[in-house]
């Protein structure tokens, strides 16, 4: 019988290289305009595909250069000056995804990314000085199923046995291990769920898919239903939910299981965001920093401070509509907050509150709770302030 829940509701080498895509329009990297070169995990491609492809509909125009081989390659790469080969990613103003080829002699990283902190992976004791660490938005980590399973929750002790045991767990239906599908340690995710239950990373069974986006084409894809599992981004389950279906998920401690959102439906955040969701992060950007901690690359200083907002973003570029539409939660939004990787959850009221625009952004529909200010109305004393069409407090 399944441990399952009521329901209330690689080492880096010296050039990090990525594969080209079939039939893909390559052309040389350096030919691009207003180059900012990125590596590190694929949870957050569907927002880095965003961004990049607004920014090169900006003047003038900025060219996102990004591969995506592991989170934790990421910041070793920057730590050790680790170059970049073969292809990598970068999108047009209409959002396609072409291939371009680096420098035979490699490239330097400008920035990393992942939804982890530094320390949490292989090879990296402490941050090092010389690097920053920049954090914007908060992401979910979902288990996911195919459409067709019939489970509808896991808990915390379900994941240890499955992906610890495998074949041997008896957590039925999860005991074919050719159906549990995992990530390596250089993965956020696997980091997260390894952080999440006790389990060492090392120790995790099933298929290594590689990347977030594998990981919904081999559960979608799996032969026998009730069997597959696998864990993602958010957003990455967010915009595949035509093909996989998001668990709910009971932490240790908890009476019952939750889901990210309100509902296994909804798209508003809502357990994440009042904090009974237990698997969520912070979203990490890096980049080598001066001694006044001041990033080094323009570019670089240039791409990161659109993300955090403290420089502000060149037309059409809207970072906070970016966020929320690539299912990604802005720190305006939050009604709780950690520190750290899955750390003690506190209360948080953000300086500028925006959760009516969130759910409005996210669902097409604001709470009843909200009031627009459309138009020049007055807002009410309890939310005084009106920010992009909604009262919020101060």
């Amino acid at each position: 019988m399944s441990i399952l829940v009521k329901l209330v509701v690689p080492l880096v080498l010296a050039a990090v290289a990525a594969p080209s895509v079939a039939g893909a329009q390559t052309v040389e990297c350096e030919s691009l305009p207003g180059r900012v070169y990125g590596l590190g995990g694929s949870a957050q491609r569907p927002f880095i595909a965003r961004v990049a492809s607004l920014l090169a509909a900006s003047t003038p125009p900025m060219t996102v250069i990004h591969q995506a081989p592991g989170a934790c390659n990421g910041i070793n790469a920057l730590i050790n000056n680790t170059r970049m080969s073969g292809t990598a990613s970068y999108w047009l103003a209409d959002g396609t995804e072409r291939q371009c080829t680096l420098p035979v002699t490699g490239q330097a990283v400008d920035f990393a990314n992942m939804g982890n902190t530094a320390p949490n992976c292989p090879g990296v004791a402490s941050l090092p000085p010389t690097i920053g660490d920049f954090g914007t938005s908060v992401t979910s980590w979902n288990v996911i199923v195919p459409l067709a399973s019939s489970q509808q929750s896991i808990s915390a002790e379900a994941l240890y046995f499955v992906y610890g045991w495998g074949a041997q767990s008896q957590v039925a239906p999860w005991i074919d291990e050719s159906a549990l599908i995992r990530r390596d340690a250089n993965s956020a995710a696997a980091l997260f769920i390894s952080l999440a239950t006790g389990l060492p990373v090392d120790r995790q069974r099933g298929i290594d898919a590689r990347t977030n986006g594998n990981t919904v084409t081999l559960v979608a894809g799996a032969t026998n239903v009730n069997a597959a599992i696998g864990y993602v981004s958010g957003e990455v389950a967010d915009a595949n939910r035509a093909r996989v279906r998001t668990l709910a998920y009971q932490h240790f401690g908890q009476r019952c299981g939750y889901w990210p959102d309100s509902s296994a439906t909804a798209l508003d955040k809502r357990g994440v965001r009042d904090g009974n969701y237990w698997l969520w992060s912070v979203n990490h950007y890096y980049a080598r920093i001066d001694a006044a901690g001041v990033i080094e690359n323009p570019r670089a200083r240039a791409f990161i401070g659109y993300l955090t907002g403290t420089t502000p973003a060149p037309a059409p570029l809207d970072v906070l509509r970016a966020e929320i539409t690539t299912g990604n939660i802005p720190r305006c939004a939050m009604n709780v907050w950690r520190d750290g990787d899955l750390g003690a959850l506190y209360s948080l009221q953000p300086d500028e509150p925006c959760g009516c625009f969130f759910e409005f952004t996210a669902t097409g529909r604001a709470p009843d709770s909200c009031v627009s200010c459309a138009g020049g109305a007055r807002c009410p004393d309890a939310a005084p302030v009106c920010r992009r069409g909604f009262c919020e407090v101060l």
